[in-house]
């Protein structure tokens, strides 16, 4: 399983990680605010479909290192405050939800786990990236939390957000303007 997100269509990314279990742990990582809070934002997942989706990023915080954004997101220094709603809630197996709702760019994120051993798959597909610096933005910043996550759950330091993001968004330039298109 390659770390590295893939098109599954021009404007829909999927990632995929294997992570420590059980399926409980990764699950309420995914759901509750002070857990969710060490490797993506902080805020509210309401527990059912049409329920309020509330992140506050604090990026900069997510490792010891305390970094800066680069200028490109600058506007990212502190905190960042982002709305959703619920639109697929199946416990411990798949929750999807609009992302940043209200701002005229809105797309929908689907979180989906499988059980593999002791071990469990999660899959993220991020739908409806239909601008291309949006998608380059998205690939690095789900690149970066996941192996954030990855690094909670196995008890490791994770390296600093923002230097990652940096490296890992422009690798992804290179790859989407080389890659073609994957089956599901």
């Amino acid at each position: 399983m390659s770390d590295y997100g893939v098109l599954l269509a021009p404007d829909v990314l999927k990632l995929e990680r294997l992570l420590p279990g059980p399926l409980e742990r990764v699950w309420h990582y995914l759901t509750e605010s002070d857990k969710r809070a060490k490797w993506l934002a902080e805020g509210q997942v309401d527990p059912r479909i049409g329920g309020k989706v509330e992140h506050r990023f604090r990026n900069s915080e997510l490792s010891p290192e305390h970094d800066l954004p680069p200028p490109k997101y600058a506007d990212c220094a502190g905190a960042v405050s982002m709305l959703g709603k619920v639109t697929t809630w199946d416990p411990m197996h798949q929750l999807s939800y609009i992302w940043n709702e209200g701002s005229g760019s809105e797309s929908e994120v689907c979180f989906t786990l499988e059980e593999q051993g002791e071990q469990v798959k999660l899959t993220v597909v991020h739908r409806l990236l239909t601008n291309p610096d949006d998608r380059l933005s998205v690939a690095g910043g789900w690149h970066t939390h996941l192996n954030i996550l990855r690094d909670v759950l196995e008890g490791k330091t994770p390296a600093a957000f923002w230097r990652v993001h940096s490296l890992l968004e422009e690798e992804y330039k290179v790859f989407f303007a080389t890659a073609s298109v994957v089956s599901k």
